[in-house]
């Protein structure tokens, strides 16, 4: 394959696209900010008007767009990418979105003779960057392998999850992960602060040992030294639990550490932080 459309030029997008054309894919992007696309069109992009119009004459397509009602309008619209994509091509979503979402455009694109997967990636903006995200895929094996070297282009650990849906439930058990090791790590500044310690010493005690997490060494770091810009929006991690939160009831189970870190987030949002990293998850506690 040597043709690809990219769809969504956010945080990770437009870098994860970056590495497709360094890569060497024929390039095409689309996004609703077009200004977003500006540094991939000095390297040879081509933009195009719609996102039917990108899919159009590709070998595959990729997405990553922000929620799971923008997933469904691109894919699944009267001019969408399963409209507009010949038979024998490739698709996949790189959206953390729904499970039966997920399921409903691979059994739409197999209809159709299109192969499409579900792919969320997990890494944050660093992984987009570095080219190191970790990808997870869920729909047809054979796919899969097919569409591997365009995920070694933007990823290293890159799992096959099983069918149709498997990637989406897999990143959905991440962000559950993530919500309670967030939280904890923030709960224990909280406390170190009412405590009256010095935050620094109590940083440099806990963060290398039994508590050491990603989320302590990099998100609880960032919040503490005042910096609160996004490398994983709020806004999106509300998303992502609130997607854990209603699958984990159609399966049975109870998540009271996810609900409750969902409430937390959501009320951060409504009060105006939803554009702000996760590490603002602390400014719940103060």
């Amino acid at each position: 394959m040597k043709k690809i459309g990219f769809i969504g030029l956010g945080i990770m997008g437009a870098a994860m696209a970056g590495h497709l054309i360094d890569a060497g894919y024929e390039l095409s992007v689309y996004n609703r900010t077009k200004s977003k696309a500006a540094p991939l069109l000095a390297r040879g992009a081509r933009y195009c008007e719609s996102p039917g119009k990108c899919a159009a004459g590709q070998d595959a397509v990729i997405t990553i767009v922000g929620y799971p009602k923008d997933v469904e309008e691109i894919y699944l619209g009267a001019n969408g990418i399963l409209a507009n994509l010949s038979a024998g091509t490739y698709t996949a979503d790189m959206t953390t979105s729904s499970p039966s979402l997920a399921v409903r455009i691979y059994e739409e694109a197999k209809k159709r003779g299109i192969h499409a997967l579900d792919a969320p990636v997990t890494g944050g903006d660093m992984g987009a960057r570095n080219a190191t995200l970790n990808i997870l895929v869920g729909g047809d094996e054979d796919t899969f392998h097919v569409m591997q070297p365009i995920f070694a282009a933007m990823g290293k650990n890159i799992v096959y999850e099983g069918t149709a849906g498997a990637g989406q439930k897999t990143k959905a058990a991440n962000q559950i992960a993530i919500a309670g090791t967030l939280a904890g790590a923030c709960e224990a500044f909280a406390y170190a602060r009412a405590a009256g310690l010095d935050l620094e010493k109590v940083f440099s005690s806990i963060s290398g040992g039994a508590a050491a997490s990603f989320q302590m060494s990099n998100m609880i770091r960032k919040a503490l030294d005042g910096d609160f810009a996004p490398g994983f929006m709020i806004k999106h991690f509300v998303k992502d639990m609130n997607i854990g939160a209603e699958t984990s009831r159609e399966y049975g189970i109870d998540l009271p550490v996810l609900e409750q870190v969902l409430r937390e987030a959501r009320s951060l949002e409504e009060s105006g932080s939803g554009t702000e990293g996760t590490q603002s998850l602390l400014k719940y506690y103060e």
